[in-house]
């Protein structure tokens, strides 16, 4: 499971076998978790992130999406 970053709390990664899918990146913080599309940055999944969070949670993505899709194409080689 490749670790991109983490920002405010929060830890951005994705995994080995994502590959078959779009760009994405994963979140964690504690039990909640969320998925976030990168191309466009759109949100797929959330467990127990309250919206709030979720709101800060895409603003760092879409700050930092070109660093995501920067490590997401060196990992997959896309």
């Amino acid at each position: 499971m490749p670790n991109i970053t983490k920002i405010g709390g929060y830890r951005f990664f994705f995994y080995s076998n994502d590959g078959v899918e779009p760009p994405h990146v994963h979140v964690r913080r504690e039990r909640c978790s969320a998925k976030f599309w990168l191309s466009p940055v759109d949100l797929e999944r959330s467990t127990r992130f309250v919206a709030h969070e979720l709101n800060e949670i895409r603003q760092i993505v879409t700050r930092n999406r070109e660093q995501f899709l920067e490590a997401w194409n060196e990992h997959f080689g896309t």
